[in-house]
């Protein structure tokens, strides 16, 4: 291939990447970089880990 194919292919190619936009699944992205919702922000996520230091006084008085 002589430079001029090979310039009007690497053009053609650019063109084509420059118009490309891909579809966007937003909500899967969203699961993957782990958002949070709003109804999560108020929930304690360590609760279900540690017992409370509350139940443990009432227990012994």
């Amino acid at each position: 291939m002589g430079r001029g194919r090979q310039k009007a292919k690497h053009t053609k190619i650019a063109r084509e990447l420059k118009s490309y936009s891909p579809s966007v699944n937003y909500a899967a992205l969203e699961k993957e970089l782990g958002h949070q919702s709003d109804d999560d922000l108020y929930v304690d996520k360590w609760a279900d880990q540690f017992d409370d230091e509350d139940d443990e006084l009432d227990e012994t008085a």
